[in-house]
Order: structure tokens, then C-alpha cells, then sequence
């Protein structure tokens, strides 16, 4: 089980648990944490040297106040700045930092910082995952999209040509620090993307919470700090909870891939581009999972409109149409999801919805009918 837990006399403070065994670690949510953790980091590590990752944007915004912050907890941080983008998650830039550590005398006891999106956070927990055959890991999540998702549960992975998140490790973090001030720096449009998969929490598994963020999204998204940490923290408890009880994905975890089928193909079309982000194109995989919900009979349309309605209210894109200048092709986009990691014996697994808060995993999808929604997507 997991619990929230708020720190005293701070309403913006929130610890989440995730219960692992040997491997339980925890989530510190809260404003001002890049500048105050290095005692938090310290505490999670097996020694007093790290390797810090990053890229270049979130460099030039937090790691001065970062690197300060390890120093005064007496740790000797070694840093690796690299290009920004969806890009950097290659096998070349795999092997650069592996090599780049191995030089530097990386050890067994060293530990890999994250410190960034999810880019960042995917790849260094690769790194950490095969260099010397696994070291200590701790994220510090820097959007909103990695705060509420990806720095949580252990994926980690990298991009190749067929396909998005193809080559990777289950590899948990021993700390993640989530903090909420450093999502002031986030342009509008990365903070919606982010927004998508708060969104996704509340349409798999909880309704209060999507009618919690009816009403409160906006407020989120316009910097209230009370809103963000509660959001944060909501879905960091539900992620943690399911990760307890399926840490490889082999049933319930399947869930937190609502939308990801569709918006994968919609990336892969793209070419990881700046064109669609990560959590764009998850928002847009949603209201197509929607959409296939109630054709196939499962979900009434005024639920798939309702779920689509939000994700306008705020200001998302919700239909691949509103990207310029890409020629999308529904037959290609078939094709794509064919290769998602999720097939099994030739059949894709789909994350579709009865209700909102109520997501289901099945691979019972006729072909017609997937094809039927992109195309009718993609005619809009």
C-alpha cells in the first residue's frame, strides 16, 4: 500500500511511499526542493559521488542552484550536460555517457542523478541500469509530466527506429524529488503536455479525481502552488500503488498506458519531433481510446465527450488534425501501433474505458473497428 503523507506545518509538503521491499523509496513533493534536498539526496546514497545528468535548458535554469545544493551536503557531483529533445533518448548518446562516466572512474557505489524531464530521467535510468552492471539512481524530475509519471516506477529506456521506449530496463530510483517550483519555469505548452497524464490518472482509475481537476485544472496549470502539489501528489500515489502490485507490467500496470498506443504512433509519424510532444500526443491517444471505448460498446459517448471536453476547456490539442504540416496516413499509423512493445502473439493490447475512472485491458479490438476511429480522427 502507499499513503500520502503532508510534512508538518507545510501544506505544500507531500511524501508518497512506494512499497518495494528492499527496494521502497520515497517521493518528496514540494517547492524549493532542487535548492534544500541535498541532505535528502545524501541519505538515499551508498557513497559521496554522483554523476549528475541533465540537458542543456534545465541546466542553465536549476543546476547552479542544484550542484550548490549537493556540495553543502558534502557530496562530490561529476555533471553531463546533453542536447535537449526526445533525440537525446538514442543508443548514441547511450554510448557517450557511458563512456564519459567510465573515464571519469564511475564505481559501483556512484550514484546517477536525474535531473530533468523525462528524457532525461528515462535515459540516466538506463545508464544507471547497465554501467558496471547497475548503480544507485535517484530522480529529480524537473517537468510535470516526469513528476507525475515518468520519474516514478522504474521504466527506463531509449528510442530506436522502430519504435519509441523499444530498448530499456525495469530499473527503480532510491529517491525521486518532485519539486513543484521548478514547474514555474516550464513554458505553457510543457505543462499541458504534462497535463495530459495527470488527466490520465483520474480517466483510468479514480472519478473524483477527474471531476477534482474540472474544476481545479485550470488553477494548476495557472501556477497555483496548493493545486500542483495535491495533483503531484494524487498521481504519484496512484502510479505507486499499482507499481507495488505489478512492478513489471505482467497485469494492472498496463493502465498507465491509456492513450499510449495511439499517441506512440502518432510520435513514431512524426519522428519524435518538436512538432508533437510526448504528452500531446498521449492526450490525443486518450480521446482516441475514448472514442474506440464507445464503438466497441464499452463507454457512452457523453463520457468520451465529457473526457475530450476537459482536455479543450484547458487548452490542450485533442485531435492530430491541430498539428501543421504533417500528412497523417491512417493506414501508416496502423501499421506503427503493430510494432508497440504491448503486442502479444501478434495481437496489440489496448487500454480502453467503461466509464471515466474505469479503464480496463483488453486485446479484444477488431482491426475494422481501430481503423474505423483513426480514420475518422484523422477526417475530423
Amino acid at each position: 500500500m502507499t499513503q500520502i503523507e503532508q510534512g508538518a506545518g507545510d501544506t505544500l509538503n507531500r511524501q508518497v511511499r512506494v512499497d518495494l521491499g528492499e527496494r521502497a523509496y520515497a517521493i518528496e513533493i514540494g517547492p524549493g526542493l532542487i535548492e534544500t534536498g541535498g541532505p535528502l539526496v545524501r541519505a538515499a546514497m551508498l557513497s559521496a559521488r554522483a554523476v549528475v545528468l541533465t540537458d542543456e535548458a534545465v541546466a542553465a535554469l536549476h543546476l547552479e542552484r542544484f550542484e550548490a545544493s549537493l556540495a553543502a551536503a558534502g557530496i562530490a557531483a561529476d555533471t553531463i550536460v546533453l542536447p535537449p529533445g526526445e533525440a537525446t533518448k538514442s543508443f548514441s548518446q547511450l554510448g557517450a555517457v557511458l563512456d564519459r562516466m567510465l573515464e571519469r572512474g564511475l564505481e559501483r557505489k556512484t550514484t546517477v542523478i536525474a535531473l530533468g524531464g523525462g528524457v532525461i530521467g528515462d535515459l540516466a535510468g538506463f545508464v544507471a541500469a547497465i554501467a558496471l552492471r547497475g548503480v544507485p539512481f535517484i530522480q529529480v524530475p524537473t517537468t510535470l509530466l516526469a513528476q507525475v509519471d515518468s520519474s516514478v516506477g522504474g521504466k527506463t529506456a531509449i528510442n530506436v527506429a522502430a519504435g519509441k521506449n523499444l530498448v530499456g530496463a525495469f530499473y527503480q530510483p532510491r529517491l525521486v524529488i518532485a519539486d513543484t517550483a521548478a514547474l514555474d519555469t516550464l513554458p505553457r505548452r510543457e505543462l499541458l503536455a504534462g497535463y495530459a497524464e495527470v488527466v490520465k490518472y483520474g480517466a483510468l482509475g479514480d472519478r473524483d479525481f477527474f471531476e477534482w481537476l474540472e474544476l481545479n485544472g485550470k488553477a494548476l496549470l495557472d501556477g497555483d502552488g496548493a493545486a500542483r502539489a495535491h495533483a503531484v501528489a494524487r498521481c504519484c500515489e496512484m502510479k505507486a500503488d499499482i507499481v507495488t502490485r505489478d512492478e513489471r507490467e505482467s497485469g494492472v500496470r498496463a493502465l498507465l498506458n491509456l492513450g499510449h498506443t495511439f499517441g506512440h504512433a502518432l510520435e513514431s509519424r512524426i519522428g519524435y519531433g518538436p512538432e508533437l510532444l510526448h504528452g500531446e500526443a498521449v492526450g490525443m491517444g486518450m480521446a482516441m481510446a475514448f472514442d474506440l471505448s464507445v464503438r466497441l460498446g464499452h463507454c457512452t459517448g457523453q463520457d468520451a465527450e465529457r473526457f475530450r471536453r476537459h482536455l479543450g476547456d484547458v487548452g490542450m490539442r485533442v485531435s492530430p488534425l491541430e498539428v501543421p504540416g504533417v500528412d497523417w496516413d491512417a493506414d501508416d499509423l496502423v501499421r506503427r501501433m503493430a510494432k508497440d512493445k504491448k503486442v502479444e502473439d501478434g495481437k496489440l493490447t489496448f487500454i480502453l474505458a467503461r466509464s471515466l475512472g474505469d479503464a480496463f485491458i483488453t486485446q479484444d479490438v477488431p482491426e475494422k473497428d481501430l481503423r474505423a476511429v483513426v480514420e475518422t480522427a484523422l477526417a475530423a
